[in-house]
């Protein structure tokens, strides 16, 4: 590491959590003679980069700092820069500054600064509101505050996979979320559509993704893991509202998935250019009984595979004069091919908008997982 990254790097080390950037600014005007820094974060909807210290939202699509973000690159356009933030593939936003530098070397070192970045703006969500108040263009709703805090993330990169997810209304979702990790050589994911409207929506969701997490942190199998969940669900609710969830587990050394259908959301798989079904057994939602049994099943992706689990509110969407439809999903989970599994989300979603007209009034959970390969 150079003297003066190492500079950069203390500045941000020791700068206050809600002026990591300012103090980022200081640094670079000194060390690299760069002026005119600014950050531009994502917002909720995937739709605008928003500024956290001056000027207009970025809203044009083929904008530099979109393509910036989309293709996590470089972006150039005359004597200003475009870098993206971004940490183990969560995308935060594009880190921009001027004038580019002619040497090679000094743009790398300022493309390593903007993922040191992105990994003290993660440190320092605990301590700040600056950055999520920022990355708003409205206010949400409290439900919908509940649901994002929830989130493991909005994507991850590993040599085996690739993941992304999204919620719809991004301002106002209730009770469709998502969660994963990774421990151990396996993949964790669970998508949930919570029973009910609003607030009660978002408690149950919340209710059930901590049991999954509880069990699983235990070191429960994949059915008991779902079995512990709809028990805790059931003994709040006593059977009155359930949580349609799908529960996977993939094996990064082998590709092989064990699967828990408990009502879940529509899995799709893509392979080879052909959108499949991918069968599974429909066993009963979490805490619609007190004493559910869960059984797995498992399947073997191939590399190259790509997933895409979907709500009801997807192909349910209505527009003017018909829904979104069965169809329309899978031709569009078709044309996602070549994108990546977080512009493939955000283009489903936005397509489904599109149509829509306005954001969804039904909710809808959006999760894309690429298969690359067995890790070593």
């Amino acid at each position: 590491m150079s003297a003066r990254l190492t500079t950069v790097r203390r500045a941000l080390l020791d700068a206050p959590a809600d002026r990591l950037v300012e103090a980022l600014a200081a640094a670079l005007a000194k060390e690299y003679a760069v002026t005119g820094l600014e950050l531009l974060l994502v917002d909720y909807r995937l739709a605008a980069l928003l500024p956290l210290l001056d000027g207009q939202a970025v809203t044009r699509p083929g904008d530099p700092a979109w393509r910036s973000f989309d293709h996590q690159a470089e972006v150039t356009a005359g004597q200003v820069c475009y870098v993206p933030v971004t940490v183990r593939g969560e995308r935060t936003g594009v880190l921009r500054y001027t004038p580019v530098p002619a040497a090679e070397t000094t743009r790398a070192e300022l493309a390593e600064i903007a993922t040191l970045l992105g990994h003290e703006l993660q440190a320092a969500t605990a301590g700040t509101d600056r950055y999520a108040v920022a990355s708003r263009t409205r206010r949400l709703t409290l439900a919908a505050e509940m649901q994002w805090e929830l989130l493991p993330g909005r994507s991850r990169s590993h040599p085996a996979f690739s993941l992304a997810g999204q919620l719809e209304p991004s301002y106002a979702v209730r009770g469709d979320s998502f969660d994963w990790a990774e421990q151990e050589g396996r993949l964790h994911l669970s998508v949930l559509n919570g029973h009910g409207d609003g607030m009660n929506a978002a408690l149950l969701t919340s209710l059930a993704t901590y049991a999954l997490r509880n069990a699983r942190r235990a070191g429960l199998a994949l059915a008991d893991q779902a079995a512990l969940a709809d028990q805790a669900v059931f003994a709040q609710h006593r059977g009155d509202v359930h949580v349609e969830t799908l529960l996977l587990e993939l094996d990064l050394r082998t590709g092989v998935m064990q699967a828990v259908d408990a009502g879940s959301p529509r899995l799709l798989v893509l392979r080879a250019g052909e959108v499949l079904d991918q069968p599974l057994e429909a066993q009963f939602p979490l805490g619609m009984f007190e004493t559910s049994q869960y059984t797995p099943q498992s399947f073997t992706l191939r590399t190259g595979d790509r997933l895409f689990i979907v709500s009801d509110g997807v192909s349910d969407a209505a527009g003017a004069n018909s829904r979104y439809g069965e169809s329309a999903l899978e031709r569009f989970v078709r044309r996602t091919g070549t994108l990546a599994p977080f512009q493939a989300i955000r283009s489903l979603l936005g397509d489904v908008r599109s149509f829509v007209g306005n954001d969804l009034d039904d909710d809808a959970v959006a999760v894309c997982l690429d298969w690359t390969g067995p890790a070593h």
